[in-house]
C-alpha cells in the first residue's frame, strides 16, 4: 500500500509539474490597451484568451481585483469593480507565465460612436470639399490626456470576429485630427461639463446602410433580409477559404500613422509593369468607362484597379502640350503615359474632383500611346465615374477635335482592402485571377458584415451609452428604417448587456440628394422622429447647420454638442435645455391645424429669414404652403387654399432650412403629421 501510495503522489507531483511548464499563450484584446479608459464606479467586463484550464488574475492598482479560468474553447471572462473617475491607472492580466501591463489607464465615462460618414468624418477633415469648421484651431488646442479615442479599422466579416485592430490615443495636437469630429466635440463637451476622462470607442463606415451593422441573429427575425442571411450562414467556409487565400499575398498598412499620415501616396502597386505599353494585356478584361467598380463584374471592393487604354496621337499633335480629362476619379488616382508618371492624386478627399493632367510637349508624339490609371478606392463607390464627355485628350487650349477617352478599356485588379491591410496581387502571375470564388461577394453594404468584424469584438466592453450618425444611404427607405433602427438598438442593448443603454443619434442634414425639392431625406428624417418612441433614445437636429451642396457639413461642433446635451441631462443629470421643440400633439379644428410642442424652453420662436416651411394639406394630400404664427407653446398653422386641413409637415425637403426653434436657440426637427410615411 505504502508502494502505491508513493507512486500515486509521484504521479500527481509529475501531472502537476507538467501542468504548470504548459504555456498559458495569455491574450487580450486590442481594446484592452495602454491609454484605455474604463468605466467608473461598475463591475466591468474584462476578457481574453489562455489555453484550457489556465487560472487568470486581473488587478487593477485601485485596488481591485478578480480571477477567471480558461474554459475548453480558450476563452476567459470576468468582471473587475471599478471606483470613481480618476487616473492614471495600470490593469494587469496574469497566468502563471505571463504578465500584461497595461499601462496609463483612466477611469471614465465610455461611449460608443458609429454610423458612416458623417460620424467618421475626422476633425482634419477631408479637405479640399469635405472640412471642418475651425479645424486647425480645434487640433492645436486639443492637447487633453483626459480625453480618448479608440478608433476601429475597417473591416468586414461573414461571421463575428473576436478582434479589431486599433489603439488608444490621448486628444493632442499629433493624434486628434484623426479622431471623429462628432465624436471629439461629444467627448469634449462631457468632459468640460463632467470633469471626468471620456473614453470613445469609435467605430464607423462611411457610405454603410444600417443592416451592415445588425448582427444575423437579429436580422434575421426580419423578412426583408432571411433569405441574403440564409445564403450567409452558407457562405462561411467560401469565406475562410477566401480568407486563408488573402494572407498567402503581399501586403501592406494602410492604418494612417505619425510617420506615414498618407499611406496610399507613393504606394507602388505593380506600377512599372501596369503602366509599361510593352505589357501584354491581352488576358486582362475589358469594362466601358465611366462606369463604378461596383457596376462592374469586379463587383463590392474596395482596392486598386488598373485601367488601360491605347490611343493613335494625330501627327498634328506632335510637339504640343496636351491636356488629359478623365472626370472625377473616387478616391484616388495615378496616371501614366507611355509608362511615365503624368499625374496623379493620392490624397483623400477628391473624389468629387474631375482629373486634368497636363502632357508635356515632349512626350507628345505621334502614333500608339498608352494611358494607364491606378485607380485607389478605400472605401463606398469607386471607379472612374463621371460623364462620358468629361473623358477626354487634346491639345491644350484646342478641345475641338478631342480624342474621346470613354468606352472600352481593360483593367486588372491588384489589390483589396481587408481592415487595416491592403493585400496585392501581381498581374503578372495573374494572382487575382486564382482567388477562390464566393457565392456571396461581400461589401460593406451587405447586411450583418460590419457588426461581425467592427462591433461584435467590442462585445461586451462596458459602455455608458452609444452615439449614432447614419441614414443617408437608407435614403428611400424610411419605413423599413424604422424596423431596422429598433433592432439595431435592442441588438446592441442586449449584447452589451445594458437593456437601458442610451442611445442618442443625429438626424440627418439638408442636402439635395439630386433634388433639392424632393422628400426622400425628408422621409428618413421622419423615420428617425419617430424613433424616438424608443425608450432612451435622443435626437439631435442639424436642420439648421446642414449645407445643401455638401453631404458632409462642416460645423460637427454644435453636432456633437447637442449630442452631448441629451447625455448631460437624462444621464448626468444636468439641468439644461437638451432639445429643440418636438411636436407632440396634431389638432385640425375650423380651418386651422394647431401643433403642441414639447422642449420650448423659454418659448417658440420662428425665424422671420428663412422662407416658409410649413406646409397644410386637405383629403386629397396635396400640400400647400401655410401662415404659421406662434401661441405659447403651440403654432397655429392655415391656408386659404386648404378649407378643411387634414395633415400639416415643416420642413419637408430635402434642402429645408430651419426656421422654428426654442428660447435655447435650438431647432425643431422636420416632421409631419401623416400617419404613414410615404417611401
Amino acid at each position: 500500500m505504502k508502494t502505491l501510495f508513493k507512486i500515486t503522489l509521484l504521479i500527481t507531483a509529475i501531472s502537476t509539474l507538467m501542468s504548470c511548464n504548459k504555456e498559458t499563450n495569455l491574450s487580450v484584446p486590442s481594446i484592452f490597451s495602454d491609454n484605455m479608459v474604463i468605466q467608473q464606479n461598475k463591475s466591468v467586463a474584462i476578457w481574453g484568451k489562455a489555453t484550457p484550464g489556465t487560472e487568470i488574475t486581473i488587478s487593477g492598482s485601485w485596488e481591485k481585483s478578480a480571477t477567471a479560468t480558461a474554459g475548453d474553447d480558450s476563452t476567459w471572462q470576468t468582471e473587475l469593480s471599478t471606483i470613481e473617475a480618476g487616473g492614471p491607472y495600470e490593469l494587469s492580466v496574469s497566468s502563471s507565465d505571463t504578465t500584461i501591463t497595461i499601462k496609463n489607464v483612466m477611469l471614465g465615462e465610455v461611449w460608443l460612436a458609429s454610423g458612416q460618414s458623417n460620424m467618421e468624418m475626422p476633425l482634419k477633415g477631408w479637405p479640399p470639399n469635405d472640412t471642418i469648421l475651425n479645424s486647425a484651431q480645434f487640433i492645436t488646442n486639443s492637447d487633453n490626456e483626459a480625453i480618448r479615442m479608440f478608433t476601429v479599422a475597417r473591416n468586414m466579416a461573414s461571421e463575428p470576429l473576436d478582434n479589431v485592430s486599433g489603439a488608444w490615443v490621448q486628444a493632442n495636437p499629433e493624434n486628434s485630427g484623426n479622431f471623429s469630429a462628432t465624436a471629439y466635440f461629444f467627448a469634449r463637451k462631457l468632459n468640460k461639463e463632467l470633469n471626468v476622462p471620456i473614453g470613445i470607442i469609435h467605430s464607423s463606415w462611411g457610405g454603410t446602410p444600417i443592416e451592415a451593422w445588425i448582427s444575423s441573429t437579429q436580422l434575421k427575425e426580419s423578412e426583408d433580409f432571411s433569405d441574403i442571411i440564409k445564403d450567409l450562414e452558407k457562405l462561411a467556409p467560401q469565406a475562410e477559404a477566401y480568407d486563408r487565400w488573402l494572407a498567402t499575398n503581399e501586403s501592406v498598412s494602410i492604418l494612417p500613422t505619425a510617420g506615414n499620415k498618407e499611406p496610399y501616396k507613393d504606394l507602388d502597386a505593380f506600377d512599372e509593369f501596369c503602366s509599361d505599353p510593352a505589357t501584354n494585356t491581352a488576358n486582362w478584361p475589358s469594362v466601358k468607362l465611366p462606369t463604378t467598380i461596383e457596376q462592374t463584374e469586379i463587383g463590392e471592393m474596395d482596392g486598386i484597379v488598373w485601367f488601360r487604354k491605347d490611343i493613335e496621337i494625330p501627327e498634328s499633335w506632335e510637339g504640343q502640350e496636351l491636356i488629359l480629362s478623365l472626370g472625377p476619379i473616387d478616391d484616388m488616382d495615378v496616371t501614366y503615359l507611355n509608362g511615365e508618371k503624368i499625374g496623379g492624386t493620392e490624397v483623400e478627399g477628391f473624389w468629387q474632383q474631375v482629373r486634368y493632367y497636363t502632357i508635356p510637349a515632349e512626350m507628345a508624339k505621334q502614333g500608339s500611346a498608352t494611358i494607364a490609371v491606378k485607380v485607389m478606392d478605400h472605401q463606398g463607390g469607386g471607379g472612374i465615374y463621371g460623364d462620358p464627355d468629361q473623358m477626354k485628350i487634346h491639345p491644350k487650349g484646342n478641345d475641338a477635335n478631342a480624342i474621346a477617352l470613354d468606352g472600352e478599356w481593360k483593367y486588372n485588379v491588384v489589390g483589396q482592402i481587408a481592415g487595416s491591410k491592403l493585400y496585392l496581387f501581381d498581374p503578372s502571375t495573374d494572382a487575382y485571377e486564382s482567388r477562390p470564388e464566393l457565392s456571396v461577394q461581400l461589401s460593406s453594404h451587405t447586411p450583418t458584415v460590419l457588426y461581425n468584424a467592427m462591433i461584435a469584438p467590442l462585445v461586451p466592453y462596458t459602455i455608458n451609452g452609444t452615439i449614432w450618425y447614419q441614414g443617408e444611404t437608407n435614403v428611400g427607405r424610411a419605413n423599413q428604417y424604422m424596423e431596422l433602427k429598433s433592432a439595431l438598438i435592442n441588438n446592441w442593448r442586449r449584447d452589451f448587456k445594458n437593456p437601458e443603454m442610451p442611445f442618442y443619434y443625429v438626424q440627418l442634414a439638408p442636402w439635395n440628394y439630386n433634388d433639392v425639392e424632393g422628400i426622400s431625406s425628408a422621409n428618413l428624417r421622419e423615420a428617425q422622429r419617430r424613433s424616438l418612441k424608443i425608450p432612451n433614445t435622443g435626437m439631435a437636429v442639424t436642420l439648421d447647420i446642414g449645407n445643401v451642396n455638401n453631404i458632409h457639413p462642416a460645423n460637427k461642433t454644435d453636432v456633437g454638442e447637442r449630442l452631448a446635451l441629451w447625455a448631460l441631462t437624462k444621464d448626468y443629470e444636468k439641468n439644461i435645455p437638451f432639445s429643440g421643440p418636438i411636436p407632440d400633439d396634431f389638432k385640425a379644428q375650423e380651418g386651422k391645424i394647431i401643433i403642441t410642442f414639447t422642449n420650448v424652453s423659454d418659448g417658440l420662436k420662428i425665424n422671420s429669414d428663412v422662407p416658409n416651411q410649413f406646409e397644410i394639406a386637405g383629403n386629397d394630400g396635396k400640400f400647400f404652403p401655410a401662415n404659421a404664427t406662434v401661441k405659447e407653446e403651440q403654432v397655429i398653422v392655415s391656408s386659404p387654399k386648404v378649407n378643411q386641413p387634414v395633415n400639416v409637415r415643416y420642413a419637408y425637403k430635402n434642402g429645408a432650412e430651419a426656421s422654428l426653434f426654442n428660447g435655447a436657440g435650438l431647432p425643431a426637427p422636420s416632421f409631419t403629421s401623416e400617419e404613414t410615411i410615404n417611401d
